[in-house]
């Protein structure tokens, strides 16, 4: 029977892996099996099969390692567990003696490398009981079929916190996150030159020294013992500073504003209809929500409801004929009808939610963010004097402190860095003093606020010819960087290498915007079936999502695929940047030595 789970790239990818490492390895025809999974598997499996898809694989119960389970001893149990102390001490614990081991045998599956202190625990313990022990290389979330993360939100403080004493856990961050990079590339089978944005940090340097160092141990190591040279790939490193301006402003795209404006939280929409609340989860499995997800907010509101009108009418055409095989083909149908219906309702809801939202507040906000963001108006006029735009932002009584906030940050951005004088003076107008470390400690993460010297801005394309709605002009700076490592025009003192890279990516980086390259078989060998990989150190927006399924449309024969540590949306960064100036303890998620 085949899966159920959508075939939607990085997720089908990421299934057929565990189905061939884990399932097929451990598959006896008519046997059944208990499958233990901890925090981080049960995200991982949760977002690339459904329940169904395991039942096909022969697993009856799906339970949770951290919780007391009753002994199941004529059964077997499959243990799919991230290689950490907390995992291995409650496997260890099901298997204490063998007259108390909770199930018949175990066959267990690491995401990725396990440490020998670990792995020798589980050897001296009880190796009699364990039938398999592997490391499968699958140590990040699918989150959509060209989005990864790599579920550590914490990363975020431990690379841009200076609170002092915090180099430990920062090495042990980026070790770890070295290793769940090197396992994305795995999964797709891809050895990329790895490349990193150079200025204003070195974490994208440091990141990326380590994600090329553990390729190469990786590739020389794999279960093939076959060294794998470097494939026709990229992978790119950046620092979350590289854009300021997209973490902050209003983004009225449906998927961008919704997690933005509304409430929701994994990805869980609640809404009410004929007076009950309901649920919906927001994914892949909804074909709509995937046809619309990037469209603007104005021409969702349009488009939802002629798809229900289409529906209707197409009912009311087969309800007209009385033929038996006629009602017979309606009875089939209306299941599909009703279930159209109910997304059309979940999204008509969603899209109202929205500009309820927008229209309460959000819609004067955006043109002003929108003329900071990009220093013109909608007439293409250059902004003159940036206070005076921010102003009527800042008087506003019926905007909330942190939109004011965001303008604020919108403005300074702008400018390059203000100085100190003024920016005491905008907190003190404003009444944020409490907040004010949500506009000061964005220079943790190298961008100027109070600068000691005028940097210089970089240079953006010119869009001004594309087509777009006035509240939505700002075009967020990935999608420029996408489009030049594909046409090969980053420049590699910017974009240095970490090792030397495969002859179809090695340009210099020098080509003028204007000037057409001449194409040669090289280039066209780089663009047929390649991918771009990229890494963002401390979180991606949805509209930066979103650039990577514009430019794989674009470029149709290089698929884009974007990942970071933790998906972002403006109030939760804004949370986490507070906090970077004062001590953390120590988290769990780093992988224990």
């Amino acid at each position: 029977m085949a899966p159920s789970v959508t075939e939607r790239g990085l997720k089908s990818v990421v299934w057929q892996k565990i189905k061939t490492t884990v399932f097929d390895d451990c598959k006896k025809e008519g046997e059944w099996k208990i499958m233990l999974l901890d925090e981080f598997t049960t995200k991982l499996l949760a977002s690339c099969c459904k329940m169904t898809d395991l039942l096909d694989e022969g697993i009856t119960v799906v339970e949770n390692i951290y919780k007391n389970r009753e002994p199941v001893r004529q059964m077997k149990a499959l243990y799919f567990i991230s290689p950490t102390s907390k995992s291995i001490d409650c496997f260890l614990r099901d298997f204490a003696s063998k007259s108390e081991n909770k199930y018949k045998a175990a066959y267990i599956y690491f995401t990725d490398f396990c440490p020998d202190l670990l792995f020798n625990k589980i050897k001296t313990s009880c190796s009699k009981s364990v039938r398999r022990c592997k490391e499968i290389n699958i140590s990040f979330i699918p989150l959509e079929s060209q989005v990864y993360t790599l579920n550590v939100p914490d990363a975020f403080y431990y690379c841009y916190s200076p609170v002092p004493g915090n180099d430990n856990g920062k090495d042990s961050i980026m070790e770890a996150m070295a290793e769940q990079i090197v396992t994305v590339c795995a999964t797709l089978d891809e050895n990329p030159g790895v490349r990193y944005k150079s200025k204003p940090l070195d974490n994208a340097s440091k990141l990326a020294q380590l994600v090329e160092k553990k390729l190469e141990d990786y590739y020389k190591t794999d279960e093939k013992s076959l060294i794998k040279g470097k494939t026709h790939s990229q992978l790119l490193i950046i620092d979350r500073g590289f854009d300021p301006i997209s973490t902050v402003l209003h983004e009225l795209t449906f998927q961008a504003m919704a997690y933005d404006l509304l409430p929701i939280e994994n990805d869980t929409y609640k809404y009410k209809t004929d007076g009950k609340e309901k649920e919906a989860i927001l994914e892949e499995d909804d074909d709509l929500w995937v046809r619309i997800r990037h469209r603007h907010i104005a021409v969702v509101l349009e488009e939802i409801p002629k798809l229900m009108k289409e529906i209707s009418s197409t009912k009311k055409a087969t309800e007209g004929k009385i033929s038996l095989s006629a009602l017979t083909q309606l009875m089939k149908k209306m299941p599909h009808f009703r279930k159209q219906i109910t997304k059309q309702v979940v999204h008509l809801n969603l899209a109202e939610d929205c500009m309820n939202k927008f229209k309460l507040n959000i819609e004067k906000l955006c043109k002003t963010e929108q003329d900071l963001a990009l220093g013109t108006d909608a007439e293409g006029q250059k902004v003159k004097d940036a206070m005076r735009v921010l102003l009527p932002v800042l008087l506003n009584k019926n905007h909330d402190n942190c939109d004011k906030i965001r303008a604020i940050l919108l403005y300074i951005f702008s400018i390059n860095g203000t100085t100190e004088e003024n920016l005491d003076r905008l907190i003190q107008n404003v009444k944020i003093e409490n907040e004010s470390d949500m506009i000061r400690n964005w220079s943790y993460l190298g961008v100027p606020i109070v600068p000691q010297s005028q940097q210089g801005k970089p240079l953006r394309k010119d869009r001004s010819a594309e087509e777009t709605f006035q509240l939505s002009r700002w075009t967020p700076f990935i999608k420029d960087i996408m489009e030049d490592a594909i046409d090969n025009r980053l420049d590699s003192k910017e974009w240095p290498y970490c090792s030397q890279c495969p002859a179809v990516w090695n340009g210099s980086g020098a080509v003028s915007a204007r000037q057409k390259p001449r194409t040669n078989y090289l280039e066209l060998d780089r663009k047929n079936g390649s991918k771009l990989i990229i890494f963002v150190i401390g979180g991606i927006t949805y509209s930066e999502m979103r650039c990577a399924y514009e430019i794989s449309q674009a470029y149709k024969s290089c698929d884009v695929i974007i990942g970071s540590t933790h998906i972002l949306t403006p109030k939760k960064l804004l949370d986490d940047i507070k906090m970077l100036n004062k001590p953390k303890d120590k988290v769990s998620f780093i992988k224990d030595e």
